[in-house]
C-alpha cells in the first residue's frame, strides 16, 4: 500500500494534464535553438547519414521537428539515431513511447530497465535501457525525455514535468532522444551497450543547442 500511496500525486498530476493542457491557449515562449538539421553529421570516429521518415510515423508522431540518422564508425555495428522534438503538446500531441512502438515486424521486447549515462560536463542522464529480440537477432535500445534542461527516464515523471512547466513557465516543449544499435553474433550485449553510451556521450554536451532549455 505504501508504494501504491507515493504514486498517488503523479497519477492525480496525469488525471489532470489532458484538461489543464486543452484549456490553456495563450501563445507560448519557445527560445531560439539550433535546427535539428544543423546537427553534427561527425561525432568522433561517427559519420552520419540522414534517413527519410515514412508519412506513416510522421502521422503517429504528429506536429513537430525531427532528425532520423544513421551514424557508422569503421569495424562497429551502426548506431540509429532519433532526436523527435515538440515546439507544443498542449493540443494532445504528446511524446510516444518508443516502448510502443519499437517491438513490430517479428521484433519483441526481452529486457528493460534503467541506467545512468555519466554526461561530459554536465548532470548525469537517467536513460531507458531496452533490449529487443528476433530470432537470432538483437537490438540494444536508450532513450528517454529531454526538456527544459532536464533528461528523465519516466514517462510518468515526464508527464509530471510537462504540465509542471506549462504553469509555471507557460511551455510544454519537449523532445525525446533514442540511440538504437544491433548486437553482432560477435559480441556481448554489454559491448552493444558500451557503444550506445559512448556514442551518447558525444552528443550530450551539445543536445541543449537543439532541445532550448
Amino acid at each position: 500500500m505504501g508504494s501504491w500511496l507515493r504514486f498517488l500525486p503523479v497519477l492525480g498530476v496525469l488525471v489532470c494534464a489532458a484538461v489543464f493542457l486543452r484549456a490553456q491557449n495563450r501563445p507560448e515562449p519557445l527560445p531560439s535553438h539550433a535546427p535539428l538539421s544543423s546537427f553534427p553529421l561527425n561525432l568522433g570516429q561517427w559519420q552520419g547519414r540522414n534517413e527519410a521518415i515514412t508519412p506513416a510515423v510522421l502521422a503517429v508522431l504528429g506536429p513537430g521537428e525531427f532528425l532520423s540518422r544513421i551514424y557508422e564508425s569503421p569495424k562497429e555495428p551502426y548506431i540509429d539515431y532519433l532526436l523527435a522534438y515538440f515546439p507544443s503538446q498542449r493540443t494532445g500531441d504528446t511524446i510516444h513511447s518508443p516502448k510502443n512502438c519499437l517491438p513490430g515486424s517479428g521484433w519483441v521486447p526481452i529486457e528493460s530497465g534503467r541506467m545512468r549515462i555519466e554526461r561530459p560536463g554536465g548532470p548525469p542522464v537517467d536513460a531507458n535501457r531496452y533490449v529487443l529480440e528476433k530470432g537470432d537477432s538483437h537490438m540494444f535500445v536508450l532513450y528517454w525525455y529531454q526538456s527544459h534542461g532536464r533528461a528523465e527516464a519516466s514517462e510518468y515523471w515526464a508527464k509530471y514535468y510537462l504540465v509542471a512547466d506549462a504553469i509555471r513557465l507557460n511551455r510544454t516543449d519537449g523532445a525525446l532522444v533514442r540511440v538504437v544499435t544491433p548486437v553482432s553474433r560477435e559480441e556481448t550485449m554489454a559491448t552493444a551497450e558500451a557503444r550506445a553510451v559512448s556514442f551518447s556521450q558525444k552528443f550530450l554536451p551539445i543536445l541543449d543547442r537543439y532541445v532550448p532549455n
